[in-house]
């Protein structure tokens, strides 16, 4: 059964219907429905897997994907954006950089380990955000307590529940006998300048005042290069336990106070998180709700037969080392042991020269759905420039902005755009959407560099002002191969 927290992380996919996911994914990805339909699909899977029976709930694995289609047309922007949808740990690594095992470089169980720490630092994250306020309230009485210290004739700190509630009672017996009580004059004061102090320290007024703090040393550990390249799990964590072995130094150090309250702030957190409590937290999230983009699998896929011969270590040796991990197996991490039945692979390619039926036939059965994703077309190009909340005519306007100009696309201009990106994805090699970024930067880079000087207030991006710029360069053959 999965932990509190991952089964509220799982509860966000009750609201996210496969309709839903679609939708969300729409707003930032162009076209590739049929890619945002499996997806989906799979997403809603890893809730619905969560409501069934326990007798049946190991045995429903993955549906794992091949996502297959030309680079620039939205393969990894779809993983990505189905990873943060929903807080799910997410890594995207590329399968050309993995050789067997034995072989020098990265073995392929270094994904999961990878997978883990991304994991980590999102938990921490959350529980970061949660105890958040009450770690500043910590940060703001050490910072009193830097700035005024409590004078020697106050026992008390002044941020004590007793203080607060007015001060150190002095009890007096007059001779008649009767008993009153007085408040240390000294202890009123002091609290009465404290409750001023934090007032000017939460408005922001003592930010550029100086002060004196303790803080921690880490100490150096010079012996990352006794590891070797490819060397085992837990070797490469050798530099990681001598450092927590070693004793750590207190320094002190002068600081502002705003450079201190982050200080103290990393220092209050660190306290209140459990580490333990944090890292059993991600491995759990890892093995229900992980997702492992593996790009570039058309690089492992090679020429199998009686006539192809030596070791490849780098194609079909990584595919054999691939099939434990993607069908499931216990991974070590120096965080612990690892699952991996119910992550999501995600794996794509272009597949140009090679097909999918090139893998070898163990790794395709662990991939039982594929997608093609289609080219990107000239009307794609405008939709892209102009539907997505990350546009690139959004983003260039917003740089512009920060100048104090506006930067204005008209619609004839964006078709214009679009027409030379298509014009030289069909000339040269077809990069997909990232052809749009070498047009813009070229069509802009003059505005961009002339701009603080200029003192334009508006940049109007026409079709004239896009073929004045990039007319030239399209149809010359040899500039565009260099610029575009």
């Amino acid at each position: 059964m999965s932990s509190p927290r991952t089964q509220q992380a799982l509860e966000r996919l009750a609201d996210l219907t496969p309709r839903q996911i679609v939708e969300e994914l729409d707003r930032y990805i162009v076209g590739q429905a049929d890619a945002k339909k499996a997806v989906a699909i799979a997403l809603r899977n890893r809730w619905r897997r969560q409501r069934t029976p326990d007798s049946i709930r190991d045995e429903i694995s993955p549906n794992n994907i091949i996502l297959v289609g030309p680079t620039g047309v939205g393969k990894t922007e779809i993983a990505r954006r189905l990873a943060r949808l929903v807080g799910a740990p997410f890594v995207k690594v590329e399968a050309s950089k993995f050789t067997e095992v034995g072989y020098v470089g990265r073995d392929v169980e270094s994904m999961v380990r990878d997978l883990v720490e991304s994991a980590i630092n999102m938990v921490r994250g959350e529980r970061e955000t949660e105890v958040n306020e009450v770690a500043k309230q910590k940060v703001e009485e050490r910072l009193l307590d830097l700035l005024l210290p409590t004078p020697p004739d106050i026992k008390q700190p002044a941020h004590t529940p007793s203080a607060a509630a007015g001060g150190t009672h002095l009890f007096v017996v007059s001779p008649g006998g009767s008993v009153s009580s007085e408040t240390d004059a000294t202890e009123v004061r002091h609290k009465r300048t404290r409750e001023k102090l934090k007032q000017l320290l939460v408005d922001g007024q003592l930010d550029e005042r100086e002060i004196e703090i303790e803080v921690t040393q880490q100490t150096p550990v010079m012996f990352d290069m006794m590891v070797p390249q490819g060397a085992p799990e837990g070797m490469d964590n050798l530099s990681d336990m001598l450092q927590d072995m070693l004793p750590k130094r207190k320094k002190k150090r002068t600081v502002k106070v705003s450079e201190a309250r982050r200080i103290l702030l990393s220092e209050e957190l660190e306290k209140l998180i459990n580490k333990e409590d944090v890292t059993s937290d991600a491995l759990d999230r890892v093995q229900t709700m992980g997702i492992i983009f593996l790009d570039e699998i058309d690089k492992i896929a090679g020429q199998r037969g009686a006539n192809v011969g030596g070791p490849d270590v780098s194609r079909e040796g990584v595919q054999r080392d691939l099939l434990p991990i993607v069908e499931g197996s216990n991974v070590q991490t120096k965080h612990g042991m690892v699952k991996t039945d119910h992550v999501l692979f995600i794996a794509a390619g272009a597949f140009h020269v090679a097909k999918p039926s090139d893998l070898i036939p163990e790794l395709q059965g662990r991939f039982p759905i594929r997608v093609e994703l289609n080219s990107l077309t000239e009307a794609d190009f405008v939709r892209i420039m102009t539907e997505p909340e990350n546009a690139l005519t959004k983003q260039y306007s917003a740089l512009v902005e920060a100048e104090g100009a506006k930067l204005d696309f008209t619609t004839d201009g964006i078709a214009e755009i679009a027409k030379i990106a298509a014009h030289v994805n069909d000339r040269m090699e077809n990069i997909g959407a990232r052809r749009l970024h070498t047009v813009m930067t070229t069509l802009l880079e003059d505005v961009l560099f002339g701009l603080p000087e200029s003192g334009a207030k508006m940049v109007r991006v026409d079709q004239a002002l896009v073929q004045s710029r990039l007319k030239t360069i399209a149809d010359d053959e040899d500039l565009r191969r260099y610029i575009l």
